[in-house]
């Protein structure tokens, strides 16, 4: 059984493109409070309501079709993508309820049973508690979680505090998409594409937060420069982005090269073009900072121990987003 094929898209590359669906979210974004943190308006990983003094609450949804096909891995990939959100605020997940659309006469529920294992597993892991969740019938199956978190009202990573002169760190390498869409393809398993999508993004967070780090996003369906641009638009700078710098994932290039690119790569990239001065980057280049990540890495607007640093935000120009 392979559950990708069961699935239109794989992972975070199934999103609605990001330029249609601003369109969409355009002018919904509730009655303004001054308790709400953090809304709709900058696009952020996460909605942040303070309840008490210096405390907020975190709150998140993430699903997505299958993106590799063992149930398990997939389970694990979706509750560490829905958690990412939460650090990603600089919050600390507390409950998470499971979200699962599931083709009952097509795909037997002992295979939904393992993909709902892999999910509790990983928030086991992030010291999250699991409190049941929510399922429907649905003709393609798709897993994620709705997470509920905590933070310091007074500490949070948004996207809008980046300031000129900071450096830009990058904590997973890119390309976790290309190799996806080549395993959906040919049924070619990547573990390494596994072992970064089911590392949680906690000690990046944790280490952010620790250097002095007040803006970061994860990067995830909208790829590194869709990301990037969002977070340099909220926080009114530009970005320059050091290609050379930028890590990849093991036989993502290839991936490239062997013509595995998803359609929601491709979306993103033609989304960020017009905000973006490519330099001499190639198309290979391109595609793989656009490339459509499922449970990538933190983008922080500071130095990360252990994490290389990819560009810096630089004073706003004509163009959002420079590649050099």
């Amino acid at each position: 059984m392979r559950l990708t094929q069961y699935a239109h898209g794989g992972g975070c590359a199934c999103k609605i493109p990001p330029g249609e669906l601003e369109e969409v979210v355009a002018g919904l974004g509730g009655r303004p409070d001054g308790d709400l943190l953090v809304g709709l308006d900058s696009g952020d990983d996460a909605a942040v309501v303070r309840i008490s003094g210096d405390t907020a609450v975190v709150a998140t949804a993430d699903f997505f079709t299958p993106v590799v096909d063992d149930p398990y891995d997939w389970g694990r990939i979706a509750a560490a993508n829905a958690l990412s959100d939460v650090y990603a605020m600089g919050g600390r997940p507390l409950v998470a309820v499971n979200l699962l659309a599931w083709p009952r006469d097509v795909l037997p529920f002992d295979v939904a049973r393992e993909v709902l294992r892999g999910g509790l597993d990983v928030a086991v892991l992030a010291e999250c508690h699991v409190g049941g969740g929510h399922s429907v019938d649905d003709p393609e199956p798709k897993y994620g979680m709705a997470v509920t978190g905590i933070a310091d009202a007074g500490r949070l990573l948004r996207n809008d505090r980046g300031r000129a002169g900071t450096p830009l760190s990058l904590t997973k390498p890119l390309g976790l998409g290309v190799l996806n869409n080549r395993h959906k393809a040919t049924g070619e398993v990547f573990e390494q594409a596994v072992a970064i999508m089911t590392e949680l993004n906690r000690d990046a967070a944790a280490a952010a937060l620790k250097a002095g780090a007040v803006c970061a996003t994860d990067v995830t369906g909208f790829g590194l420069l869709g990301h990037l641009h969002k977070l340099a638009r909220a926080s009114g700078v530009s970005a320059v982005v050091d290609a050379a710098a930028v890590p990849y994932a093991d036989g993502a290039r290839e991936a490239v090269r062997d013509g595995y690119v998803s359609g929601g790569t491709r979306r993103n990239l033609d989304w960020v073009a017009p905000r973006t001065d490519f330099g001499s980057a190639d198309e290979e280049t391109r595609l793989l900072l656009a490339d459509a990540q499922t449970s990538g890495g933190l983008l922080v607007a500071g130095e990360v121990p252990g994490a290389p640093i990819v560009g810096e935000l630089v004073a706003a120009r004509d163009r959002s987003l420079l590649v050099r």
